[in-house]
This record gives C-alpha cells, structure tokens and sequence, in this order.
C-alpha cells in the first residue's frame, strides 16, 4: 500500500462482539468446563506431589533425625494452601462465568475480545470515528462490521 505524504497509516483496537445463539452458549460452555477440568487436575497432581513429599521427609527425618522435619513440612503445607488457594479462586472465577454466559439472553450482544486492525487518514478525517470499529459475529461468521472503516 502506498501513502501520499497527506496520509498517514495507523493501527487500532477493533471490539469483536458475538451474537449469542444456542451453539456460542454451548461453545463458551465447553470451553469453560474444559479450563474447570484442567484446574481439577491440577489440584490432583498438586495433593500427589504434596503426598510424595511428605513421605520423601518422612523418610529423610528417620535417617537424618537430626534435620528439622516438621519446619519443612510446615513450609509444604503453607505453598500447598496458597497454591490451592489460587487455583480455587481461578475455578471459581470460571463457574461464576459459567453462570454468567447460562444466563444471558438469545440474540444479545457480548464483547469476546478485540484484534488490531491497520487504517488510513488524511486531513479532515474524524479521528474518533475511524478508531471506533466494531464486529460482530453469529456463530464465528462475521455478520456485521461496524464503523467507518
């Protein structure tokens, strides 16, 4: 593409909205109990790894009496707790979105994120204008574009 010395190309923020429909509920509703899942698991693998390494210090304190075991597991117990802490505070920010996305209403609009998009002006141009664009999708398929491109 080529400017005159009167045009200048800039980039924006475009809002990607969708329509919500039966399918995007589903869609947003797997994706969501999907990422519910994974925390599960990781809370698993995390009482696993928790379990081995009290057994590794059990170990270690009847041939080492000497190290100071129950400070170490007490130092495990805290990383456990803050790391379950964390991981139930993401899980129940998902299910609060799970309830939030089993909610909303057919054919209602929903931000889903935004992309950057390149564009031209020139003298005169209203700048508000051009960096205001929207689109809008049913389904993943644009259905609408919005703004002056």
């Amino acid at each position: 593409m080529e400017l005159s010395n009167s045009q200048l190309l800039l980039k924006r923020n475009v809002i990607v909205k969708s329509v919500v429909t039966p399918r995007w509920k589903e869609e947003v509703q797997q994706q969501l109990q999907g990422q519910i899942n994974q925390i599960d698991s990781q809370m698993q693998q995390l009482e696993m790894q928790a379990q081995r390494m009290v057994g590794e210090l059990q170990k270690q304190s009847l041939q080492q009496p000497g190290v100071n075991v129950k400070e170490q597991m007490d130092g495990l117990q805290s990383q456990l707790n803050q790391k379950q802490r964390q991981l139930l505070d993401q899980k129940n920010q998902i299910l609060q979105q799970l309830q939030q996305v089993q909610t909303l209403d057919l054919e209602t609009e929903v931000n889903t994120g935004q992309i950057d998009s390149f564009f031209t002006v020139e003298r005169g141009d209203n700048l508000v204008q051009k960096m205001q664009v929207e689109i809008l999708l049913r389904d993943g398929f644009i259905d609408e574009i919005r703004g002056d491109l």
